[in-house]
């Protein structure tokens, strides 16, 4: 009977402790958009965008596309509308072309806008200078955790949307 107990008493602990290393490192889950989803919730808040090639297909790097955004760069994008007052106009979104990795555009954790006087001001007023990118791009780090890297035409975003690992992926 103890031995039971025992084992019954150790399979629960292993359980549970299981359950909590899982809880501590997994991220809140990412929700994805379609192109008319964000679209319309972007629209909604003020934000444009713009595309050299005139186009939203995902599949071409002249377009500027939504489809498979993450729900929390939607987000970003209207909170940063809001607080800064500024026009927002996204250049890139999750179209191919844009450099790989677990926090990119493709992944839909990034999202390119273009530079104005307003908005240039309200990210290096309002956010932490970091490390200067290897490339020479100046980055700002909001108090969630996203970072703003200055590409010189326009502001390239990661949205982190709380992901500790992604922050510091794109600080480093």
């Amino acid at each position: 009977m103890m031995t039971r107990q025992r084992t019954l008493l150790a399979s629960g602990a292993l359980a549970a402790a299981t359950v909590l290393a899982l809880a501590g490192t997994a991220d809140a889950a990412v929700v994805k958009l379609s192109q008319s989803a964000a679209a319309s919730q972007l629209s909604a808040a003020g934000v444009t965008h713009s595309s050299s090639g005139g186009c939203t297909t995902r599949s071409n790097s002249t377009c500027t596309s939504y489809d498979q955004i993450n729900q929390a760069t939607v987000d970003g994008l209207r909170t940063l509308k809001s607080a800064s007052a500024c026009a927002i106009n996204v250049t890139g979104g999750t179209e191919v072309g844009h450099a790989a990795g677990t926090y990119s555009h493709y992944n839909g954790y990034k999202a390119d806008i273009s530079r104005n006087s307003c908005i240039d001001s309200y990210v290096t007023n309002s956010f932490t200078h970091i490390a200067t990118r290897s490339d020479g791009a100046t980055r700002w780090r909001s108090s969630a955790g996203n970072v703003y890297a200055n590409e010189g035409t326009h502001w390239d975003i990661t949205y982190c949307g709380g992901n500790a690992s992604c922050t510091a992926a794109a600080s480093a």
